[in-house]
């Protein structure tokens, strides 16, 4: 495949799967590769979240959450080799946002119709302008259900748990594994189950299970697909 940068008209690539399969690094690899614009829907949830917690709104109160959030504005700005600055009401939060407790409360609110619609627009509207590789839990089923190529990432429980232990204890947080592995499982229940947009492979996605593939590799493999 071509460096995406030298096509004309622009090119998407939706990578769903569930936490932990390495989604967010795999698709930040992959658009270095290809040279367009990488997109971390989950990044924007994470923004939303955090100001419920600094704001102190009940997570589990729909109502008062979509109410919370009407006015927040959230922003990706690109930045060099890839990667990107998240800001909420214009407060670059991208080191913030990657908390066990913000992550966790994602999970949560992105069940909000309200919540989803608000980032909708904003998402679908990178994609219609830029060549990306976007990923989450409902690219290519909701976001951009037309994506040139859509890949589902999974990995192991396991896996994706040991994953998650590596970087907790980076971060100097604590973190037992049986906890963070219950924890995994039980979003992804979350994840499966809610009742707008859950998390699903779509029909003409193709599954890629990167539990034994490094960050590489996996990259490696989808580029291989993508040439059929």
């Amino acid at each position: 495949m071509p460096r995406i940068s030298e096509v004309s008209m622009p090119y998407t690539i939706a990578i769903d799967g569930p936490a932990g399969a390495g989604k967010s690094t795999v698709a930040r690899a992959l658009s270095r590769r290809l040279g367009c614009l990488y997109v971390d829907t989950g990044a924007m949830y994470r923004a939303l979240s955090l100001f419920c917690l600094r704001h102190a709104i009940p997570l589990h109160d729909e109502e008062a959450v979509s109410k919370a959030v009407e006015g927040v504005s959230v922003s990706l700005r690109p930045e060099e080799e890839g990667g990107q600055r998240v800001e909420l009401d214009g407060e670059d939060v991208s080191g913030e946002i990657r908390t066990q407790e913000v992550g966790d409360a994602a999970s949560v609110i992105s069940c909000y119709g309200a919540v989803r619609t608000k980032l909708l627009s904003l998402q679908r509207e990178l994609g219609e302008k830029h060549s990306v590789v976007m990923d989450g839990r409902d690219i290519g089923t909701r976001v951009l259900p037309g994506a040139d190529l859509k890949i589902y990432l999974t990995a192991s429980s396991e896996v994706r748990a040991r994953r998650r232990m590596r970087e907790l204890l980076e971060k100097g947080e604590k973190a037992d594994y049986a906890a963070v592995k219950r924890e995994v499982e039980e979003r992804d229940y979350r994840d499966m189950h809610r009742e707008i947009a859950p998390l699903k492979r779509a029909e003409d996605a193709l599954l890629l299970d990167s539990s034994d593939l490094t960050i590489e590799g996996t990259v490696d493999a989808i580029l291989a697909l993508s040439k059929g």
